[in-house]
């Protein structure tokens, strides 16, 4: 799978494929980790090869045979972060004896995943440089809103008491995960994204999951909440 950005003139190629070697991916690893952690500390702007370059301990022409620059290097570290989020969102398994609880243990799952530092750090560095990189940030949001939607719907689906909701019924199910994906997520991301402390969030996820998954059900077994 290839993720691409393209900045007007100019477009990066980022691409997912086993290497030839596993030294080739251990230095692409450790290229992407240290990247990730500048972008962090730095933003975007701030940042440079170099000092990716040294807290990778590898050379710039190792980085650049691999990436053709900070932009680059900088749309292959969030399309790795939305690749994490959401394979860890496919293999969530959800837990409970009624329906209730086996939402609830999935929005839990998910919201700690969305409220990580990292991830919170890295969706405000996309956000700031949207304008610049318009592709990557519609590029990087779609994957991760499609993919979060996909493992939902999934989910839906193999609930036992799914036949007996109308809003899970299959023509309705991929609305109802990307209604049930945003009610859970969006509201705590965005108060993240404003600079709420995230542990203070994070203790926050139990009520806010119970409020939101009321909700959620309530409307499902009216038929829908498009």
């Amino acid at each position: 799978m290839a993720e691409q950005a393209a900045t007007g003139k100019r477009a990066w190629v980022i691409r997912s494929g086993r290497p030839p070697r596993a030294l080739a991916g251990e230095v692409e690893g450790r290229i992407l980790d240290a990247a990730a952690k500048v972008f962090l500390e730095r933003g975007f702007g701030s940042a440079s090869v170099d000092e990716i370059a040294d807290v990778a301990r590898a050379g710039k022409p190792t980085i650049y045979a691999r990436f053709p620059g900070k932009e680059a290097l900088f749309a292959a570290v969030l399309a790795r972060k939305v690749r994490e989020n959401t394979s860890a969102f496919e293999s969530i398994e959800p837990t409970g004896s009624t329906i209730e609880e086996r939402l609830a243990s999935i929005a839990t799952v998910i919201l700690r995943k969305v409220l990580a530092a990292e991830t919170v750090g890295l969706c405000r560095a996309a956000i700031a440089e949207a304008c610049r990189f318009p592709d990557l940030a519609a590029s990087v949001h779609r994957m991760a809103r499609e993919r979060t939607s996909e493992a939902v719907a999934e989910f839906l689906a193999e609930l036992p008491e799914a036949d007996e909701l109308p809003g899970f019924a299959a023509n309705r199910r991929t609305a109802a995960a990307s209604q049930f994906r945003d009610l859970i997520v969006l509201p705590m991301l965005i108060r993240a994204l404003f600079g709420e402390d995230l542990a203070a969030l994070r203790d926050e996820i139990g009520p806010h999951v119970a409020r939101t998954v009321a909700f959620f059900l309530a409307a499902c077994r009216h038929g829908s909440i498009d």
